[in-house]
Formats: structure tokens, sequence, C-alpha cells
């Protein structure tokens, strides 16, 4: 197609990766490593002007677990679709795992 842009997927699923850990950042209210929180995970599929986004991430403990992962996919879709021009037809985010707080480790029974 004359004059139009093509953003590979592996692009678009780093973009992702990049707003969930941004969305985390904001959720946390620090960096998500100092937590013990890994790397956010993405893929993507994009076909003709539009994407479907899967996104995997852990979440610290303990934390509403739908209402966050609603405030990370809505980032996470708003800054995609801005940054790349593309519609999102689906954004989809998972919880790969819950990491204790400091807190909650140190008062475990053993």
């Amino acid at each position: 197609m004359r004059g139009a842009t093509h953003i590979r997927e592996s692009v678009v699923a780093r973009i992702a990766a990049r707003a969930a850990q941004e969305a985390l950042n904001q959720v946390a209210g620090e960096p998500p490593a100092r937590l013990g929180l890994g790397q956010p995970r993405s893929t993507a599929t994009v076909h003709q002007g539009s994407a479907r986004l899967t996104v995997s991430l852990d979440l610290p403990y303990p934390v509403d677990i739908q209402r966050t992962g609603d405030e990370i996919r809505r980032y996470v879709a708003e800054r995609v679709a801005h940054l790349t021009g593309l519609d999102l037809d689906d954004t989809a985010v998972s919880v790969h795992r819950l990491v204790p707080d400091d807190s909650l480790r140190r008062e475990r029974v053993h």
C-alpha cells in the first residue's frame, strides 16, 4: 500500500510491554523491580491497521487484581494506540504471579 506505514508485530509488542511497565510503576508507586516484579511480556497481532495485544505481568500482593488489571489494560491500550496509530481490537492482561510485599514475607511462619 503506497504511503502506508507498517509497524512490525514485535515492535508493537515491545511498546505494549513498556506501557505495562509504566502502568505498573504508577500502580505500585515505585519501580516494579524494587518490588521483585519481573518485566512484563507482551505479544501483538497486527492486521490492516488494527492490533490485538496480550500482556502477562507480575503484580504486588496484596492488590485488587480486577481493578489493577483493568487500569493496566486501559493504560496499555491507550498508550499503544497513541504511539502507533493502530486501532486496538482487544487488549488482554493476565497475571503471571503475585509477589508478596516484603513485610508479608518477613511475617511468614516457617
